[in-house]
């Protein structure tokens, strides 16, 4: 009898063997599209996957009464909102949702409860919610349809301003609601256009500091009259240069109001107007660095700000009697962001993140020195050992110098090293020296070179930079990525004859340009929510943005804008795409519509490009749940291991 059971056991054995032996793949997530991927083998999630195990903190808002903060982080598969009771403490979760919450603002007084704002599914069809802390009761505040996006508290405490699209779909009107009277819900002031921001509120609360912005390069600021909606223009609007003003918030006394502004200058300045003179005094006149963020302390004696100096960040503290700067301590080095006061008037809360930290949060008592660390991420990966960025600059096809940031594998890669260009969004936007996630990977494991660009375009670098792909000038910024190449080229360290593309949003529209126009200098190519044609992305983006957009890219509707972009669109000659492509799109991107990658893709299949398609039916611009995101990471990795390490 044993014998017999043996022999059985020894044939269930051979049979199975072939099959314990084969190697297993990675399934996508059921809400992924996933076409011509062919499967991810399961040993990349073993070796690749604990590099994007990691998580990261930023911090929200301090409690109005105890010496609480208020964080977003994620310990499941999205972002959630956080309480931290002490520096250190335990990170106590409040919201629990399948979208990302990313964090909140407490009720200004009491802090017994909070606003919180989400969508689903990607779509940024916002809606705010109340949270009650004492009950975990959730109520929503707005109607559930349109897109709403919370603004400032009033100083009293007992109502907030916030824009929405209920009334056209498209015009982001100015509402006020008590959170705890939803009936109370009222629109303020009927608005035209998608770029209007409340900001502020008087002290007394009669009025609402309010920017209204037409594109990165022009906006103007706003008073309503609280009760009445009535509006009145703080800023000239026919002037010689557009003005871009933003950060606008009243002085302690009302008196006037503090603001950035790159009025006669290239770069954002901190400024105060005085109300009864009419002047405007700049108070950050001596540095030739954007201020990108500040805030005022609760009691107005100090202003805390942060300078983008070549896409580092410089704490500084003002004090407001004075005008001259205070000292401050030397803070971790990284990138800055987050300022909150707490209402002690002594400490800063803010977020620091860097090469070697997925970003935490600080607090800093202005009047000691003291800095306490609020929180710390953890990391499946030990990085210590990470390498920081190197600062790296090129002379473009007209003489202007582009710079980025090179993240360089570690020294056990000999040879010259393939290179992946990872190109930003926006377009006015600014990569910056930050932790890699997931991408430490091909640094650290693969031995690719990483070069993150500031294309012509990005902001930090003045508003002339800025402004010098506007339009009809759209094809310099594509001119950029190809003197890059030759760049590399100049590098004993870097391989010119492995290179892949990529980016999101509008980095990926650049991609897919340099995939069309510079084929032939690049290996493959992964575009993320790239605008194909800007054209149909013009025509098809949601309403509210539509404008926005057209400043920057120009008026599809002008038949010589028009016939431009139409020339240049790489949709349009898709026949010089001859490298491999993989594309990753949302199905509920309100910014580009997934139409863009389903065009692309079809083209690129149609001519017998290679191409990868992974489509979220539950994401918008970008993957943000980490499932999805897991996915597109190990198929990335299978990518270039494919199509530019072999």
């Amino acid at each position: 009898m044993k014998k017999t059971y043996l022999c059985v056991a020894a044939l269930l054995l051979f049979l199975v063997a072939p099959v314990l032996g084969q190697q297993t793949a990675v399934p996508p997530p059921e809400n992924l599209v996933v076409e011509g991927v062919p499967p991810v083998p399961a040993s990349i999630a073993d070796l690749a996957g604990r590099y994007s195990e990691n998580r990261s903190a930023f911090p929200a808002d301090w409690h109005p009464q105890r010496r609480e903060l208020l964080i977003g982080t994620r310990f499941a598969n999205t972002y959630q909102a956080h309480l931290v009771k002490m520096p250190a403490g335990a990170r106590q979760q409040l919201t629990f949702f399948n979208e990302p919450v990313y964090g909140g603002k407490f009720q200004p007084t009491s802090g017994d409860y909070m606003i919180f704002q989400k969508d689903i599914g990607g779509g940024e069809w916002y809606q705010m919610f109340r949270y009650d802390l004492n009950s975990g009761d959730t109520t929503l505040l707005t109607d559930g349809k349109s897109r709403n996006i919370a603004g400032p508290w009033s100083t009293r405490g007992d109502r907030i301003a916030y824009t929405s699209t209920r009334r056209t779909g498209q015009d982001t009107d100015v509402w006020v609601i008590d959170p705890l009277d939803v009936k109370s819900d009222h629109l303020l002031t009927k608005l035209n256009g998608g770029g209007w921001e409340p900001a502020d509120w008087s002290p007394d609360d009669s009025k609402l500091l309010v920017v209204e912005g037409i594109s990165v390069n022009e906006t103007y600021l706003w008073l309503f009259d609280t009760a009445t909606g009535e509006k009145t223009e703080l800023t000239p609007r026919n002037t010689a240069e557009k003005v871009a003003y933003s950060n606008a918030r009243f002085s302690k006394d009302g008196k006037g109001i503090y603001f950035t502004s790159d009025k006669d200058s290239e770069f954002q300045r901190l400024s105060y107007l005085d109300f009864s003179t009419k002047q405007t005094k700049v108070l950050t006149g001596g540095i030739p660095w954007d201020v990108d963020e500040f805030a005022l302390s609760w009691d107005g004696r100090k202003i805390a700000f942060l300078t983008n100096e070549d896409g580092l960040s410089t704490l500084h503290l003002l004090d407001t009697a004075t005008g001259k700067e205070l000292p401050v301590p030397k803070l971790p080095v990284g990138l800055v962001s987050g300022l909150l006061w707490h209402k002690n008037n002594r400490e800063i809360a803010f977020g620091v993140s860097s090469a070697s930290s997925p970003g935490d949060c600080y607090s800093l008592d202005v009047t000691t020195g003291k800095l306490d660390r609020w929180t710390y991420s953890e990391t499946a990966v030990k990085t210590d050992g990470f390498r920081e960025p190197e600062l790296v600059r090129w002379n473009s096809f007209d003489g202007k110098t582009i710079s980025g940031f090179l993240y360089r594998p570690p020294a056990k890669f000999t040879g010259k090293r393939p290179v992946l260009i990872e190109i930003h969004g926006g377009p006015e936007g600014q990569s910056r020296p930050d932790f890699l996630g997931g991408w430490n990977y091909f640094v650290n494991e693969l031995g690719i070179a990483i070069i993150y660009p500031n294309v012509r375009g990005s902001t930090g670098y003045g508003k002339t930079f800025t402004k010098l792909d506007n339009g009809f000038l759209r094809e310099d910024s594509y001119k950029d990525i190809n003197s890059l190449f030759d760049w590399i080229a100049t590098r004993p360290d870097l391989d010119a004859n492995r290179i892949a593309v990529t980016g999101g949003s509008y980095g990926g529209h650049m991609t897919l340009a340099v995939s069309t126009f510079y084929s032939d200098r690049i290996r493959c190519s992964i575009d993320v929510v790239g605008m194909s044609n800007l054209v149909t992305f013009l025509e098809h983006t949601e309403g509210y943005r539509r404008d926005l957009r057209r400043v920057e890219y120009g008026d599809e509707r002008d038949p010589k804008m028009r016939e431009f972009l139409e020339r240049i669109a790489p949709m349009n000659n898709i026949e010089k795409i001859k490298k491999p492509m993989m594309v990753v799109a949302g199905k509920n991107d309100p910014r580009v519509p997934v139409s863009e990658s389903d065009q692309i893709v079809s083209g690129l299949k149609k001519q017998g490009t290679p191409v990868w398609y992974v489509m979220a039916k539950d994401e918008g611009h970008g993957f943000q749940k980490k499932t999805n995101r897991d996915y597109e990471f190990y198929a990335d990795v299978e990518f270039l291991q494919e199509f530019l390490l072999k």
